[in-house]
């Protein structure tokens, strides 16, 4: 069973080309024009044990917003094609992952019923550009496209980096855990019989 998928997206804001195999092993190959965000990114795939690779391009002279989002509403898109019916996987992942001074907790239910609760200090500062209001944008995106209910709480942590870095290698491995197939899992797992 192929679980990948090739996804594009052209707006008059933004270009980007995401290519998803659930079934890698951690190879990513990021190239968006925002350097914290090729970072994260290669975190949340190198943690997740899936492949990944984003070419993006997109109007950054106004803001990272419309780049960080179309990325995560394409990559949605991929996870939804990549997994298909659903049938056999796990369906439901969590994290707690620290990161120095931060620690994150990232729960997530592939449900097919979209829904975002992100419980995290938004205004902590950074200094990249990419503050955690365009990672709050993000994973809505994905969580949206994805078909994906996602909690993300982080109780504590001071320094912005580790904050977002925590948050995405959680969100990999939450990922990772809830596409993963169980051979105990004959259909979907949900007593409707249905995602």
């Amino acid at each position: 069973m192929k679980r990948s998928a090739d996804i594009s997206r052209k707006t008059g804001e933004t270009q980007i080309q995401v290519r998803l195999d659930l079934d890698g092993s951690g190879k990513a190959h990021i190239d968006t024009p925002i350097p914290f965000f090729n970072h994260m990114l290669s975190l949340f795939t190198v943690h997740g044990f899936f492949d990944l690779s984003v070419k993006a391009s997109g109007d950054i002279e106004v803001d990272f917003h419309h780049t960080v989002e179309d990325v995560g509403l394409v990559l949605g898109d991929a996870l939804r094609e990549s997994l298909g019916d659903r049938k056999g996987i796990r369906r439901f992942g969590h994290a707690v992952t620290p990161m120095d001074d931060a620690l994150s907790a990232v729960t997530m239910d592939l449900s097919n019923r979209p829904f975002l609760v992100f419980k995290v200090d938004v205004t902590v500062a950074g200094t990249s550009g990419f503050d955690l209001s365009l990672a709050k944008e993000f994973f809505r995106a994905l969580a949206t496209r994805g078909g994906m209910n996602l909690h993300i709480h982080v109780p504590y942590g001071e320094n912005h980096h580790h904050i977002i870095e925590s948050i995405f290698k959680g969100a990999g491995r939450a990922l990772g855990k809830a596409t993963s197939l169980d051979e105990r899992i004959r259909q979907v797992r949900s007593t409707k019989g249905l995602l």
